[in-house]
């Protein structure tokens, strides 16, 4: 198991960041793809058709996520945990993600600063 951390500056504010990541309309404009996510705790969630899912611990609007992230046979759960703090620059997030399968380890870290922190960096780029 490895553990990932990692900051971000999305030039956006927090309030816009946490719609991105809580807002299943919203992912599914910046992922292009259909999302089940609620900004409630304890639901279920589902990103990239599947690929992703899991379950809401933690909310607190505008200012921190934390979620379960579901792995085949893991005994371990893996958490991730997003806050987001004011920036001059629009929103700085701080990622944190324990407890990833040492081999799925390169693949989530791409997936993070690619197609999730990379892509909504993006969205709000072009905006």
């Amino acid at each position: 198991m490895k553990d990932f951390k990692k900051y971000y500056i999305i030039p956006a504010e927090p309030e816009e960041v946490f719609i991105a990541i809580t807002n299943p309309f919203t992912i599914e404009l910046w992922t292009g793809y259909k999302a089940i996510m609620d900004s409630n705790v304890d639901t279920e969630f589902s990103l990239w058709e599947g690929d992703i899912t899991g379950k809401n611990l933690e909310i607190i609007d505008n200012k921190k996520v934390v979620q379960e992230w579901y792995f085949e046979d893991q005994s371990v759960k893996s958490i991730v945990t997003i806050n987001l703090f004011d920036n001059k620059k629009g929103t700085q997030v701080e990622l944190i993600h324990k407890n990833i399968p040492d081999e799925d380890y390169e693949n989530i870290i791409e997936g993070w600063n690619e197609y999730y922190f990379g892509a909504i960096k993006s969205f709000f780029e072009t905006e």
